[in-house]
């Protein structure tokens, strides 16, 4: 028989849950821990469910994703119970009770109606709810969620065990077989709908089964940084093509981009220095690295680029200083992925919860933390042709310091974006992105 060594990560993972909790539990003045897998919503004078997304807090504990109602129960000193939902239901299917190694470390119990739940709890002293407000009985909602127990874990959450990394790992090698079959679909000369279909093939998903819904964005799409349509019709001349895709193994995900040029130019020239540019930055995600810093570096850096390209008159520090690298680069560099692509506790300054402020003028940037070992974040510069950013930019000071004919000539391609999955560790960044290109291609 062969072992997964999952198998054994998970035990020692769930040993560091369970210490975890233990403090938690202790600090806050709580006897026990109960979470909730969360349920489906119920669309809107309907009787169809929207699709189920599992509470990131429960599938930290166990790999379970796709059981809605079922339930974690937790008190220090006794071994996690799952109380694993499986109704009597002649209208769906229900889940079979979990049969993989993992199991052996929890005790797992059919739940066949949710009422009975609470008998497991009821006598363990005060008892902490985790999970949407909703799934609890009144009588528990003074305990349901408290935010000092959620900013403790939150906070811890940001390093990850190394069962965590591994499934993180294989999350970036599905994904990175999903990438490879749509940049074949892109070079083929299909629509944005059928390469998102050949990326889900390729990933054996749904689109639930994904992290995030992807962007396939081709030609003057790409602008938009969060595309949400996919045409289903060949746009008459392909130009480019952006895809930020991800995927998720055991409910960690992988959240990675990459852009394309259809043929040779000024584009491609410019998605090959965005790359070189990222590369750079990746190498940055090291212990005791302010995030912030690699937000304003990779302003700078990519200020640069736009100065050497003619694109801007300034260098990549007074273009920071002007402004002028927002107009181009509206983002974060990243944040933290794990359970959750864009996963809590980014801009905590410590376990209390106190905001550790973003650089004055970067709103969007979503880490702020000091980079700890075992933290994983995204590294993700692009340079974009947004057209209400250029407009604001037309209307001020900005507009003299930025060459308006190669914005025009550029502005057709959209715009690019490179994102790699890092985590930092003793030996440097692991690149867990290309790691699983390089596999992928082997």
């Amino acid at each position: 028989m062969v072992t997964d060594k999952l198998d054994g990560l998970y035990r020692e993972h769930l040993q560091v849950m369970m210490r975890r909790a233990d403090r938690v539990l202790g600090e806050c003045g709580f006897d026990a821990l109960v979470v909730h897998a969360g349920s489906a919503p119920t669309q809107f004078l309907d009787d169809q469910d929207y699709p189920y997304k599992v509470n990131p807090h429960f599938k930290a504990w166990v790999p379970i994703t796709d059981n809605a109602r079922s339930i974690l129960v937790y008190r220090p000193g006794s071994k996690p119970k799952v109380l694993f939902h499986q109704p009597d239901d002649f209208w769906h299917k229900p889940a079979p009770i979990p049969q993989g190694a993992w199991t052996r470390e929890v005790e797992l119990l059919a739940l066949p109606q949710p009422s009975e739940a609470s008998a497991h709890w009821v006598k363990l002293g005060r008892t902490a709810f985790i999970g949407p407000p909703g799934e609890f009985d009144a009588a528990e909602a003074g305990a349901v969620n408290p935010a000092q127990l959620l900013n403790l874990l939150h906070f811890d959450r940001a390093i990850k065990t190394p069962y965590e990394l591994e499934c993180l790992r294989r999350a970036s090698h599905l994904a990175a077989h999903g990438h490879s079959a749509a940049r074949a679909a892109f070079d083929a000369g299909e629509s944005e709908f059928t390469t998102n279909m050949r990326y889900l093939e390729a990933c054996q998903a749904r689109e639930e089964d994904l992290p995030y819904h992807n962007i396939v964005a081709y030609n003057e799409n790409a602008a938009t940084l969060h595309y949400q349509h996919l045409d289903r019709v060949k746009p008459r001349l392909l130009r480019s093509f952006l895809i930020d895709a991800g995927a998720q193994y055991r409910g960690y995900a992988s959240d990675i981009t990459r852009t394309y040029a259809a043929d040779v130019g000024v584009f491609s020239d410019l998605v090959a220095a965005v790359d070189a540019v990222q590369q750079d930055l990746c190498q940055e995600i090291v212990v005791g690295r302010d995030f912030r810093e690699v937000h304003l570096t990779a302003h700078r850096q990519l200020g640069d680029l736009l100065h050497r390209i003619k694109l801007i008159d300034v260098g990549g520090q007074d273009a920071l200083e002007l402004g002028l690298t927002n107009v181009f680069f509206p983002h974060g560099i990243g944040h933290l992925l794990g359970l959750q692509v864009h996963d809590v506790g980014g801009i905590m300054g410590n376990s209390a919860g106190a905001e550790r402020q973003r650089p004055e003028g970067h709103p969007y940037l979503r880490l702020t933390r000091m980079l700890e070992p075992g933290v994983v974040v995204t590294v993700e510069p692009g340079i974009y042709f947004i057209d209400t950013l250029l407009a604001r930019a037309k209307s001020d000071a900005r507009r003299a310091h930025i060459d308006w004919a190669l914005v025009e000539t550029l502005h057709p391609f959209g715009g690019v974006r490179i994102e790699d999955d890092v985590a930092t560790s003793a030996a440097g960044p692991e690149n867990l992105t290309r790691n699983a290109f390089a596999a992928c291609a082997s």
